[in-house]
């Protein structure tokens, strides 16, 4: 860690040396990185024409760099992540470390990424959690004739994301992706999160799908089980051409 630290000041120096602070998070923060791990940074200004992403190589290692003011960062948090109910940018800033060291500004913007991620998502509405009960209920479905193994891989990925979205957004916990949703699930619902990684693991390993289905209905139970009958999506008042 201690080289890292060195490393991201250097970078400070060399290619950002206008930003009041970056922020050093991701996988190799937590502890959790690999020889192929990536170098999460959030570089901030305290002015700044637009933010944006960059990826690039330094002193050997692939850096993403997220690169925001303190306006673009309340937009991002606000506008792009918090529909999504995956706060990306505000885990970062949260746990992330203050390179070369902390400011009055950093502060400002670490204490807002702390709010951002304890207040948690817009809940869900009663018609988001239907449109999740079906979009689960559609996937389900095409789980329950014989299918190619192919093809049950294909509707399993998607159900991966699918149920545990509905788990966390359900109760209305901030929701992952990729591969920190196990990480979430275990520290949220250690129980819940042996299930999920079981059922899954017998439709890759074996092709049974007999658990994850089971897993499905039980989480569906609470908001009314499977949905099919009776639901409708109305397309918005603006999709519409000439």
């Amino acid at each position: 860690m201690d080289e890292l630290k060195s490393l991201i000041t250097r970078l400070h120096a060399e290619k950002y040396s206008d930003a009041d602070v970056i922020f050093l998070a991701g996988s190799v923060v937590r502890g959790e990185g690999t020889k192929t791990s990536d170098l999460d940074i959030v570089v901030v200004y305290e002015s700044l024409s637009n933010a944006y992403r960059d990826s690039y190589f330094y002193g050997g290692w692939p850096v993403e760099a997220f690169v925001h003011n303190p306006q673009t960062f309340n937009y991002f948090v606000q506008k792009v992540d918090g529909p999504t109910g995956v706060p990306s940018l505000a885990a970062m800033v949260s746990e992330g470390i203050e390179l070369p060291s902390a400011t009055a500004l950093s502060h400002r913007i670490k204490d807002r990424a702390n709010d951002v991620l304890q207040a948690g998502p817009a809940q869900w509405s009663a018609k988001e959690i239907d449109n999740s009960r079906y979009l689960i209920s559609d996937l389900i479905e095409d789980l329950r004739e014989p299918r190619s193994q192919s093809e049950i891989y294909a509707v399993a990925i998607q159900l991966y994301s699918a149920i545990s979205n509905h788990y966390f957004r359900s109760k209305g916990l901030w929701s992952a992706k990729g591969k920190t949703i196990p990480r979430r699930l275990r520290k949220v619902d250690a129980a819940f999160a042996g299930k999920f990684e079981s059922a899954f693991e017998f439709v890759f390993a074996q092709g049974k799908t007999k658990d994850l289905i089971a897993l499905a209905d039980d989480l569906l139970s609470a908001h009314g089980g499977f949905l099919f009958e009776g639901h409708r999506l109305e397309a918005p008042q603006e999709w519409k051409i000439g």
